[in-house]
């Protein structure tokens, strides 16, 4: 009876590896851009007419950690991966930092890859504060930007243009406070082309992967 259950066990294995590996791969191919904060998936062709007037990130004006500049022409044809954070959040900002770090673990600065993470608290959040916690989760600074700026300019980007809070379902005031676990990802033509959870392990691998696929693509 014992050798019974190890062969069902062991078909059973095999059954959910063959599900998983079809699973992985359905995604492969292309990805779908994204307009609004429904995120309903859109599939087009990368030379379609339709991407003319398609939803892109606006022109944009923010400092870095290094008190240097940073605007929409730093991110010129390159993929790239936004969040929203803050220094002292006791909550959910350390461990989708520490993902974020997996994240640029898994590139090199050859690869024209950007992390853009925007502080949500501006007026707390100093160049030299945001400099020391750079420095303690080891952001490599040529490819992690930690972004501040004027505040309404800031959460107008994450509401407006990355539609980083979509899992609420409801429309904010920029008033109210900005706070969500999404990473976006927007490819090199400002287009978005993905969400997912900054804390969960599985979807920060399968960002991972569709950046690859991305890269592939350009």
């Amino acid at each position: 009876m014992k050798w019974y259950s190890i062969l069902i066990s062991g078909v059973l294995l095999v059954a959910n590896a063959c599900h998983e590996k079809s699973v992985n791969n359905s995604r492969v191919e292309e990805l779908p851009y994204y307009s609004d904060a429904y995120f309903t998936p859109h599939w087009l062709s990368s030379d379609s007419d339709s991407l003319i007037d398609f939803h892109q990130i606006p022109d944009f004006s923010l400092i870095n950690q290094n008190g240097e500049p940073f605007t929409e022409k730093n991110v010129a044809n390159k993929i790239y991966v936004v969040n929203f954070f803050f220094t002292t959040c006791p909550g959910i900002c350390p461990k989708m930092t520490a993902n974020l770090k997996v994240v640029q673990d898994a590139f090199s600065p050859a690869d024209s890859i950007l992390l853009l993470s925007h502080t949500v608290t501006p007026g707390i959040d100093s160049l030299p504060r945001l400099k020391k916690y750079a420095i303690e989760k080891e952001v490599n600074d040529t490819m992690w930007q930690l972004l501040t700026g004027d505040r309404e300019q800031i959460y107008s980007l994450g509401r407006n243009s990355y539609f980083v809070e979509e899992d609420l379902g409801i429309d904010k005031p920029n008033e109210a406070f900005l706070h969500t676990e999404n990473f976006i990802l927007v490819d090199q033509n400002r287009h978005i082309r993905g969400i997912y959870n900054g804390l969960n392990s599985a979807s920060v691998n399968q960002l991972i992967e569709d950046i690859r696929l991305l890269k592939k693509r350009m």
